[in-house]
């Protein structure tokens, strides 16, 4: 890993990320091999529907050592409100007021992950109300100001008035937004200008499953030809190269090695021009 993106605050970002959802019992074993293959960003929630963070915490302790110390992983997870989990399966108290159960979530986030720290933690998605959204952001502020966190963030914001309203009130401004990469929402260009403008480090995901059009579009194509590389890998590479990090969640070695190999070239201004017209429209 050769690059990274900075936050306002003054955190080095993978520029690239491996994300954890959906590994269930495969976890610790991905998590270490994606760690043995380079990677230095690691992505998950303290949301058992959807992920194992104890597997996760397993597979960064396997790696730990000859060279490899936990200083050198960027580690980042999530706080999930009640509505997104399962009711069987929540793990804090759902009766706790916002605060006690983002303080219950981040213990436990501690426990699973074996470490006595988090470089960022992410809302999983903005609350109800912004008044709640806001409480929730609070409670992250004050494990900022103990040190439990480095940095914090918002995934699943796709309204732009949101971003702002969050970044307007807060104390400890938001460093990371986590978003779905896709048309539905403008590809969220305006919320990508406002990232930008604000030193807040855009984190995409879903990047490549709800993308094939573009994958398959020549602007792609020819580009992974010239280059000798797959159009996973030149999408990666232009949005690394235009700011944004991606996550990819592949359970392939050899995959995992080629999305770290996109920092092996880089795409002119022309070409990364012809691709951005494939997410302007």
């Amino acid at each position: 890993m050769a690059e990274y993106a900075t936050s306002a605050a003054g955190m080095n970002v993978p520029a690239i990320v491996y994300g954890t959802a959906w590994k269930k019992d495969d976890t610790a074993r991905l998590v270490t091999l994606a760690l043995q293959a380079g990677f230095r960003g690691i992505d998950t929630a303290c949301q058992p529907k959807h992920y194992n963070e104890a597997g996760v915490g397993a597979g960064i302790a396997a790696s730990l050592g000859a060279g490899l110390s936990r200083t050198d992983i960027y580690l980042q997870t999530k706080f999930t409100s009640v509505s997104g989990h399962d009711p069987a399966r929540i793990p804090y108290d759902p009766a706790a007021p916002l605060r006690g159960q983002v303080a219950q979530s981040f213990a436990t986030s501690l426990g699973n992950l074996q470490t006595s720290y988090v470089d960022c933690l992410v809302v999983h998605s903005p609350l109800p109300t912004a008044a709640q959204t806001l409480e929730v952001w609070r409670a992250i502020e004050s494990i900022i100001d103990v040190g439990g966190i480095r940095q914090a963030g918002v995934s699943n914001c796709y309204v732009l008035s949101t971003l702002q309203a969050l970044y307007r009130e807060a104390r400890v401004k938001p460093a990371v937004v986590q978003n779905r990469f896709y048309a539905e929402t403008g590809y969220d260009r305006d919320i990508r200008a406002y990232c930008r403008d604000h030193g807040i480090v855009y984190q995409c995901f879903w990047t490549l499953t709800a993308n094939p059009e573009p994958l398959a579009d020549p602007a792609i194509t020819e580009l992974a030809s010239s280059y000798r590389r797959t159009p996973a890998q030149i999408l990666f590479r232009y949005l690394t190269q235009v700011g944004v990090v991606p996550l990819t969640g592949t359970r392939s070695g050899a995959h995992m090695r080629e999305d770290l190999a996109i920092f092996e070239f880089e795409l002119t201004e022309p070409e990364r021009d012809a691709v951005t017209v494939l997410f302007a429209g």
